[in-house]
This record gives structure tokens, sequence and C-alpha cells, in this order.
């Protein structure tokens, strides 16, 4: 399927590994040019080697940016503009907050969620729309989590910020339609990552497993009994963003294996 964004130009938020590669990659490959960001210079230029190595031809502009600071992801989308002349597609997307409930999470901890998952996504997306606009075609979308739709009781504060990305995206997504511009969440489950690795660490300390046994048990409890991998993620995300989807907007699309258990 030719999803019709070759030449479009895309900045995907925190992608030097994960799930932000994830999609960084499958975008390049359909044709998009990608500007791609991390904290960590050398992750983030090895990371814009790899997309090169897999996708020949590929134009991919990395830089360092910190997407806890708003500064930094104002001028994340202002340097794929300058790059590229534009920006036609963003893809936000953090690492994940800290995690813990009620008793562990900190006032700080708290604080450092809403600006580097929340905040973040606003800023970016407010950047990009005029943009967007002005060229009479856009796509956003933010990769959440399927917590937005089924909270875990140790991840309150990310429970708390995602959930108000959806909220601020369905609204914006209403006012952008008409322009042509779209917008729209996905909501990954148990996909193999370095964020969930961190995760098992710290739900194998609060229960006394090990590691590899809370791994087999999300296995057992996915419908689809396997965890996911972020090139599933890349692949409903590329779709969004492409031509075939332009009258899909203000929807979060859960890529979980089923796990996901509502109706809504």
């Amino acid at each position: 399927m030719d999803l019709g964004i070759a030449g479009r130009r895309a900045a995907v938020a925190a992608s030097s590994q994960g799930l932000g590669f994830a999609c960084a990659l499958e975008l390049a490959r359909e044709g998009a040019k990608v500007a791609i960001c991390s904290r960590n210079r050398e992750r983030i230029e090895a990371a814009a080697d790899r997309v090169r190595a897999e996708v020949a031809g590929a134009r991919v502009y990395a830089t360092v940016v910190d997407v806890s600071n708003q500064d930094d992801c104002a001028r994340f989308v202002g340097e794929t503009v300058e790059t590229f002349g534009g920006i036609d597609i963003l893809v936000t997307n953090t690492g994940g907050p800290a995690p813990g409930g009620l008793d562990a999470v900190t006032l700080d901890q708290v604080h450092d969620g809403y600006t580097s998952t929340l905040l973040s996504a606003i800023v970016m997306m407010k950047a990009s729309v005029p943009h967007m606009r002005a060229a009479g075609w856009g796509r956003i979308v933010n990769i959440l989590s399927m917590t937005v739709k089924q909270p875990k009781t140790n991840l309150l504060v990310s429970n708390t910020m995602r959930p108000a990305i959806l909220g601020f995206a369905k609204s914006i997504s209403n006012e952008l339609a008409a322009s042509g511009v779209t917008v729209n969440n996905v909501a990954p489950g148990y996909t193999r990552t370095e964020r969930l690795v961190e995760l098992a660490g710290h739900t194998a300390e609060q229960t006394g497993q090990t590691p590899d046994e809370v791994f087999a048990e999300w296995e057992r409890v996915v419908p689809a009994h396997r965890l996911g991998d972020p090139a599933d993620l890349g692949a409903m995300v590329a779709f969004l963003c492409s031509e075939r989807a332009g009258y899909v907007t203000g929807v979060t699309v859960q890529v979980d294996g089923g796990s996901v258990q509502g109706l809504f």
C-alpha cells in the first residue's frame, strides 16, 4: 500500500530507541524526511545512522532535545521546519514518568511528569499547527499508552498525564479537521522496549518476582500471548500519518494485542 507520504516532513520526539525510533524508521521507509531527537548526542546520532543503514537515501536530521524543557520542544519543531522547509507530520513521544502509586509518588515526580509528558506534547503541537494549517495538510500522532483506557495502579503519574494529552488532542482535532490536519493517538500495550524493562524491574521489586517472571506473566495475560514489537506500533503510526487516513481524526487506536477489555 502506498501511504502517499513520500517527501513529507516529519518530526518524531524521543526517538533514539524504542517506540519513537520504530516510528521514525517506518516513516523513513515510506519516504518521509525525518527529524529525530534525544537528550543524548551519541545515541541520537547512532539512531540516525541506523535509519540511514536500513533505508537507502533516507533524509534524517538528528538533534539533542530534552523534552522536559519547553524551549527545547519548541526548538525541535523549529529546527525541523528550518531543515526541511516545513513540517507535515508530528509524532509526540516521551519516556514514561516515574512509576508508583499514591504513597510512593512524590510531588516532584508529579511535576516532572507534567513537564516531560503533558507539557512537551502540548508545546510541540502548538508549535507545529500553524505550519500545517498554512499548508492545508498535517498529521499529528501522540504516543500514549493503553493505560489511557485501562489505568494501572502503579502508574499514577502516567495515568494522570497521558489522558490529559488525549483530552487536548481530541479537543483540537475538532478545531483542525476542516483545515486538513488530523490529530490522533496510539495506545501501545505491553511492548518490548527499554521502558518495559524498567517497569518489569519495578514490578519485580514490589512483588518479589524476578523480571523474567514478570515478563512471562504479562505474556500470559495478553490475549495475543506475546509482547508487542515496536514495529507493530510504527506501522500503525505510519498509517495514521498517511493520505489514506485523511478521514480519521480524534481517535485513539490501541496497539495492545487485545489487552484492553473495555468496549470504548
